[in-house]
Protein backbone atom coordinates (compact mmCIF):
# COMPACT_ATOMS: atom_id res chain seq x y z
CA UNK A 1 0.00 0.00 0.00
CA UNK A 2 4.40 1.31 -1.47
CA UNK A 3 3.82 0.68 -1.10
CA UNK A 4 0.47 3.04 -1.02
CA UNK A 5 -3.07 2.66 0.24
CA UNK A 6 -0.61 1.11 -1.54
CA UNK A 7 -4.00 2.20 1.63
CA UNK A 8 -2.27 5.41 -0.84
CA UNK A 9 1.25 3.30 -2.18
CA UNK A 10 4.57 4.57 -3.73
CA UNK A 11 2.50 4.46 -7.22
CA UNK A 12 -0.15 6.77 -6.24
CA UNK A 13 2.38 9.59 -4.96
CA UNK A 14 3.84 10.08 -8.62
CA UNK A 15 0.58 11.14 -10.13
CA UNK A 16 0.56 14.71 -9.17
CA UNK A 17 -1.58 16.01 -12.34
CA UNK A 18 -3.63 12.44 -13.39
CA UNK A 19 -6.82 14.63 -13.20
CA UNK A 20 -5.66 16.15 -16.88
CA UNK A 21 -5.69 13.17 -18.76
CA UNK A 22 -7.79 12.60 -21.42
CA UNK A 23 -9.97 9.31 -22.20
CA UNK A 24 -9.39 8.36 -25.88
CA UNK A 25 -11.23 5.25 -26.11
CA UNK A 26 -14.48 3.74 -24.22
CA UNK A 27 -12.61 0.67 -22.08
CA UNK A 28 -14.89 -2.28 -20.74
CA UNK A 29 -16.14 -2.47 -17.07
CA UNK A 30 -14.53 -6.18 -17.17
CA UNK A 31 -11.32 -4.32 -17.93
CA UNK A 32 -11.76 -1.99 -15.35
CA UNK A 33 -12.01 -4.82 -12.61
CA UNK A 34 -8.87 -6.55 -13.81
CA UNK A 35 -7.07 -3.21 -13.46
CA UNK A 36 -8.42 -2.23 -9.98
CA UNK A 37 -7.80 -6.66 -9.01
CA UNK A 38 -4.53 -6.64 -10.33
CA UNK A 39 -3.42 -3.65 -8.10
CA UNK A 40 -5.04 -4.73 -5.19
CA UNK A 41 -3.07 -8.00 -4.99
CA UNK A 42 0.45 -6.36 -6.01
CA UNK A 43 0.21 -3.59 -3.36
CA UNK A 44 -1.01 -6.05 -1.00
CA UNK A 45 1.48 -8.74 -2.33
CA UNK A 46 4.32 -6.29 -1.23
CA UNK A 47 4.05 -6.70 2.09
CA UNK A 48 4.33 -9.97 2.13
CA UNK A 49 7.36 -10.27 -0.38
CA UNK A 50 9.25 -7.55 1.86
CA UNK A 51 8.56 -9.79 4.71
CA UNK A 52 9.79 -12.76 2.31
CA UNK A 53 13.18 -10.77 1.55
CA UNK A 54 14.00 -8.71 4.75
CA UNK A 55 15.21 -11.55 6.63
CA UNK A 56 17.69 -12.36 4.13
CA UNK A 57 18.75 -8.60 2.86
CA UNK A 58 19.19 -5.77 4.87
CA UNK A 59 16.46 -3.18 4.69
CA UNK A 60 18.53 -0.40 3.30
CA UNK A 61 19.97 -2.73 0.65
CA UNK A 62 16.50 -4.22 -0.04
CA UNK A 63 14.83 -0.73 -0.56
CA UNK A 64 18.65 -0.54 -2.56
CA UNK A 65 17.84 -2.71 -5.25
CA UNK A 66 14.29 -2.36 -5.47
CA UNK A 67 14.86 1.74 -6.50
CA UNK A 68 17.77 0.61 -8.89
CA UNK A 69 15.50 -2.03 -10.90
CA UNK A 70 12.34 -0.11 -10.67
CA UNK A 71 14.22 3.02 -11.99
CA UNK A 72 15.39 1.01 -15.03
CA UNK A 73 12.08 -0.86 -15.70
CA UNK A 74 10.28 2.63 -15.34
CA UNK A 75 13.09 4.70 -17.42
CA UNK A 76 12.94 2.12 -20.57
CA UNK A 77 9.09 2.11 -20.57
CA UNK A 78 9.43 5.69 -20.94
CA UNK A 79 11.64 5.49 -23.58
CA UNK A 80 9.63 2.86 -24.98
CA UNK A 81 6.17 5.05 -25.34
CA UNK A 82 8.06 8.18 -26.78
CA UNK A 83 8.35 10.25 -23.64
CA UNK A 84 11.14 12.78 -23.20
CA UNK A 85 12.49 13.72 -19.35
CA UNK A 86 13.44 17.69 -18.90
CA UNK A 87 16.77 18.58 -18.67
CA UNK A 88 19.08 17.80 -15.66
CA UNK A 89 19.28 21.62 -15.18
CA UNK A 90 15.25 21.97 -14.93
CA UNK A 91 13.93 22.38 -10.97
CA UNK A 92 11.70 19.70 -11.97
CA UNK A 93 14.10 17.11 -10.99
CA UNK A 94 14.98 18.69 -7.48
CA UNK A 95 11.45 18.74 -6.60
CA UNK A 96 10.70 14.83 -7.44
CA UNK A 97 14.01 13.41 -6.33
CA UNK A 98 12.73 14.94 -3.04
CA UNK A 99 9.03 13.34 -3.69
CA UNK A 100 11.28 10.30 -4.27
CA UNK A 101 12.71 10.56 -0.70
CA UNK A 102 9.94 10.94 1.09
CA UNK A 103 7.47 8.35 -0.39
CA UNK A 104 9.84 6.00 -1.91
CA UNK A 105 13.44 5.99 -0.12
CA UNK A 106 12.51 6.63 3.54
CA UNK A 107 9.24 5.10 4.19
CA UNK A 108 10.68 1.78 2.09
CA UNK A 109 13.16 1.87 4.55
CA UNK A 110 11.54 2.11 7.42
CA UNK A 111 8.61 -0.03 6.35
CA UNK A 112 11.23 -2.95 5.72
CA UNK A 113 12.71 -2.11 9.36
CA UNK A 114 9.62 -2.47 11.04
CA UNK A 115 9.15 -5.62 8.91
CA UNK A 116 11.88 -7.61 11.02
CA UNK A 117 9.56 -8.08 13.81
CA UNK A 118 6.40 -7.59 13.15
CA UNK A 119 4.08 -9.26 10.21
CA UNK A 120 2.81 -8.23 7.02
CA UNK A 121 -0.62 -7.92 7.47
CA UNK A 122 -0.43 -5.60 10.01
CA UNK A 123 1.98 -3.22 8.65
CA UNK A 124 -0.69 -3.53 5.57
CA UNK A 125 -2.94 -2.08 8.24
CA UNK A 126 -0.96 0.27 9.90
CA UNK A 127 0.05 1.91 6.38
CA UNK A 128 -3.43 1.65 5.02
CA UNK A 129 -3.99 4.60 8.02
CA UNK A 130 -2.23 6.67 5.86
CA UNK A 131 -5.15 8.80 4.31
CA UNK A 132 -6.61 9.75 7.81
CA UNK A 133 -2.37 11.42 8.28
CA UNK A 134 -3.21 13.17 5.02
CA UNK A 135 -6.55 14.65 6.58
CA UNK A 136 -4.29 16.41 8.98
CA UNK A 137 -1.51 17.71 6.55
CA UNK A 138 -3.66 18.89 4.35
CA UNK A 139 -5.33 21.38 6.88
CA UNK A 140 -2.14 22.84 7.38
CA UNK A 141 -0.47 22.93 4.26
CA UNK A 142 -2.89 22.95 1.43
CA UNK A 143 -6.54 24.85 1.35
CA UNK A 144 -8.03 21.56 2.17
CA UNK A 145 -10.11 22.72 5.73
CA UNK A 146 -10.69 20.39 8.23
CA UNK A 147 -14.27 20.05 8.27
CA UNK A 148 -16.17 18.83 11.40
CA UNK A 149 -16.78 15.47 9.40
CA UNK A 150 -13.35 14.92 8.65
CA UNK A 151 -12.08 15.80 12.26
CA UNK A 152 -14.10 12.75 14.06
CA UNK A 153 -13.00 10.63 11.12
CA UNK A 154 -9.80 11.19 12.18
CA UNK A 155 -10.77 10.59 15.93
CA UNK A 156 -12.21 7.52 15.14
CA UNK A 157 -9.40 6.09 12.84
CA UNK A 158 -6.98 7.19 15.21
CA UNK A 159 -8.49 4.82 18.07
CA UNK A 160 -7.89 2.13 15.83
CA UNK A 161 -4.23 2.90 15.49
CA UNK A 162 -3.77 3.21 19.08
CA UNK A 163 -5.67 -0.31 19.24
CA UNK A 164 -2.59 -1.78 17.34
CA UNK A 165 -0.23 -0.44 19.97
CA UNK A 166 -2.22 -2.45 22.70
CA UNK A 167 -1.29 -5.79 24.19
CA UNK A 168 -4.32 -8.62 22.84
CA UNK A 169 -5.82 -7.94 26.58
CA UNK A 170 -5.98 -4.37 25.56
CA UNK A 171 -4.29 -3.34 28.20
CA UNK A 172 -3.30 0.20 28.79
CA UNK A 173 0.68 -1.03 28.58
CA UNK A 174 2.60 -0.93 24.58
CA UNK A 175 2.97 -4.35 22.79
CA UNK A 176 6.45 -5.42 22.74
CA UNK A 177 7.44 -4.24 19.00
CA UNK A 178 5.25 -0.75 19.31
CA UNK A 179 9.07 0.58 18.48
CA UNK A 180 8.37 -1.35 15.07
CA UNK A 181 5.10 -0.04 14.75
CA UNK A 182 6.36 3.22 15.10
CA UNK A 183 8.56 2.89 12.44
CA UNK A 184 5.64 1.50 10.00
CA UNK A 185 3.76 4.49 11.18
CA UNK A 186 6.10 6.97 10.40
CA UNK A 187 6.39 5.34 6.52
CA UNK A 188 2.80 5.80 6.92
CA UNK A 189 3.16 9.95 7.75
CA UNK A 190 6.02 10.09 4.90
CA UNK A 191 3.69 8.88 2.54
CA UNK A 192 0.84 11.51 3.46
CA UNK A 193 3.36 14.14 3.37
CA UNK A 194 4.54 13.02 0.00
CA UNK A 195 1.04 12.98 -0.96
CA UNK A 196 0.26 16.66 -0.18
CA UNK A 197 3.46 17.89 -1.16
CA UNK A 198 2.99 16.44 -4.71
CA UNK A 199 -0.19 18.32 -5.09
CA UNK A 200 2.39 22.05 -5.29
CA UNK A 201 4.81 19.53 -7.79
CA UNK A 202 5.30 21.57 -11.25
CA UNK A 203 3.05 20.79 -13.64
CA UNK A 204 5.01 17.02 -15.24
CA UNK A 205 3.34 14.37 -17.07
CA UNK A 206 2.27 11.58 -14.57
CA UNK A 207 4.55 8.79 -15.68
CA UNK A 208 7.44 11.15 -16.23
CA UNK A 209 7.23 12.41 -12.91
CA UNK A 210 6.84 8.78 -11.07
CA UNK A 211 10.02 7.53 -13.33
CA UNK A 212 11.64 11.48 -12.35
CA UNK A 213 10.98 10.37 -8.68
CA UNK A 214 12.49 7.09 -9.04
CA UNK A 215 16.07 8.16 -11.28
CA UNK A 216 16.27 10.87 -9.06
CA UNK A 217 16.46 9.44 -5.34
CA UNK A 218 18.25 5.49 -6.38
CA UNK A 219 21.75 7.32 -6.81
CA UNK A 220 20.83 8.86 -2.89
CA UNK A 221 20.01 5.05 -1.52
CA UNK A 222 22.83 4.08 -3.40
CA UNK A 223 24.94 6.07 -1.48
CA UNK A 224 23.20 5.33 2.11
CA UNK A 225 23.25 2.00 1.33
CA UNK A 226 26.95 2.10 0.49
CA UNK A 227 27.57 3.83 3.98
CA UNK A 228 26.65 0.69 5.94
CA UNK A 229 29.33 -1.52 3.79
CA UNK A 230 28.51 -3.90 1.11
CA UNK A 231 26.72 -7.40 1.36
CA UNK A 232 29.22 -9.70 2.08
CA UNK A 233 26.75 -12.61 1.80
CA UNK A 234 24.98 -13.36 -1.75
CA UNK A 235 21.28 -13.32 -0.63
CA UNK A 236 19.21 -16.30 -0.82
CA UNK A 237 17.21 -17.51 -4.53
CA UNK A 238 13.64 -16.20 -3.06
CA UNK A 239 14.62 -13.28 -1.35
CA UNK A 240 16.32 -12.02 -4.83
CA UNK A 241 13.22 -13.15 -6.17
CA UNK A 242 11.27 -11.09 -3.87
CA UNK A 243 13.22 -8.13 -4.66
CA UNK A 244 12.99 -8.10 -8.79
CA UNK A 245 9.23 -8.90 -8.56
CA UNK A 246 8.82 -5.77 -5.84
CA UNK A 247 10.62 -3.67 -8.23
CA UNK A 248 9.14 -4.68 -11.50
CA UNK A 249 5.36 -5.01 -10.15
CA UNK A 250 5.02 -2.54 -6.86
CA UNK A 251 7.52 -0.20 -8.10
CA UNK A 252 7.26 -0.10 -11.78
CA UNK A 253 3.82 -1.60 -13.15
CA UNK A 254 1.38 -0.50 -10.59
CA UNK A 255 2.59 2.88 -11.50
CA UNK A 256 1.35 2.40 -14.78
CA UNK A 257 -1.69 0.72 -14.35
CA UNK A 258 -2.82 3.30 -11.32
CA UNK A 259 -2.11 6.06 -13.93
CA UNK A 260 -4.49 3.94 -16.41
CA UNK A 261 -7.21 3.33 -14.45
CA UNK A 262 -7.02 7.74 -13.07
CA UNK A 263 -7.11 8.04 -16.80
CA UNK A 264 -10.29 5.69 -17.23
CA UNK A 265 -12.35 6.59 -13.68
CA UNK A 266 -10.79 8.88 -11.89
CA UNK A 267 -9.33 9.02 -8.44
CA UNK A 268 -12.57 8.14 -6.51
CA UNK A 269 -12.82 3.79 -7.68
CA UNK A 270 -8.95 3.65 -6.23
CA UNK A 271 -10.00 5.00 -2.65
CA UNK A 272 -12.58 2.50 -2.67
CA UNK A 273 -10.45 -0.43 -3.38
CA UNK A 274 -7.60 0.96 -1.38
CA UNK A 275 -9.85 -0.59 1.18
CA UNK A 276 -9.33 -3.92 -0.09
CA UNK A 277 -5.59 -4.47 0.38
CA UNK A 278 -5.10 -4.71 4.17
CA UNK A 279 -7.38 -7.79 4.15
CA UNK A 280 -5.91 -9.16 1.17
CA UNK A 281 -2.26 -8.70 2.51
CA UNK A 282 -3.59 -10.21 5.74
CA UNK A 283 -4.54 -13.49 3.97
CA UNK A 284 -1.21 -13.69 2.05
CA UNK A 285 0.60 -13.32 5.06
CA UNK A 286 -1.41 -16.37 6.71
CA UNK A 287 -0.95 -18.48 3.47
CA UNK A 288 2.66 -17.92 2.60
CA UNK A 289 4.34 -16.68 5.53
CA UNK A 290 2.28 -18.37 8.05
CA UNK A 291 1.64 -15.25 10.39
CA UNK A 292 -1.26 -15.53 12.76
CA UNK A 293 -4.68 -14.58 12.69
CA UNK A 294 -5.30 -12.06 15.18
CA UNK A 295 -8.91 -10.42 16.12
CA UNK A 296 -7.45 -7.49 17.44
CA UNK A 297 -6.30 -6.38 13.89
CA UNK A 298 -9.31 -7.18 12.69
CA UNK A 299 -11.23 -5.31 15.18
CA UNK A 300 -8.50 -1.49 14.51
CA UNK A 301 -9.27 -1.99 10.90
CA UNK A 302 -12.46 -2.10 10.98
CA UNK A 303 -12.39 1.07 13.50
CA UNK A 304 -9.70 2.61 10.98
CA UNK A 305 -12.37 2.28 7.77
CA UNK A 306 -15.19 3.47 10.08
CA UNK A 307 -13.06 6.41 10.76
CA UNK A 308 -12.28 6.66 6.80
CA UNK A 309 -15.75 6.45 5.58
CA UNK A 310 -16.75 9.16 7.65
CA UNK A 311 -14.27 11.72 7.00
CA UNK A 312 -14.67 11.11 3.13
CA UNK A 313 -18.37 11.92 3.96
CA UNK A 314 -17.13 15.05 5.35
CA UNK A 315 -15.71 15.60 1.57
CA UNK A 316 -18.83 15.05 0.09
CA UNK A 317 -20.84 17.26 2.49
CA UNK A 318 -18.08 20.06 1.82
CA UNK A 319 -18.09 19.72 -1.88
CA UNK A 320 -21.77 19.54 -2.04
CA UNK A 321 -22.05 22.58 0.09
CA UNK A 322 -23.66 20.84 2.73
CA UNK A 323 -21.49 21.12 5.21
CA UNK A 324 -19.20 24.42 4.81
CA UNK A 325 -18.07 25.22 8.43
CA UNK A 326 -14.46 24.00 8.96
CA UNK A 327 -12.56 24.06 12.38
Amino acid sequence: MACHVKAFTESQLATPRAGNMHVSEPVSQIRIYIYCALLVVIWASAFTLVGVAVPHISPIWLVTYRLIIGSMALALYVKFIGERFPALTDIRWLYYTGLGFTGMLLPFGLAAKGQLTIDSGLTAIIVGAMPLLIILLAHFFTDERLTWPKFIGFGIGFIGIIILFLPDDFSLSLIADWKAQLMILGAAASYAMTTVAAKRAPPTSPIIGGAMMLIGVTPIAIIVALTTGLPNTTPAPIAIGAVVILALLSTALTNIIYLRVIELKGPSLLAKINYFVPPVSIVLGITFLNEPFKWRMVIAFAIIVIGLIIAQQGDKRLTEGKFAKTI
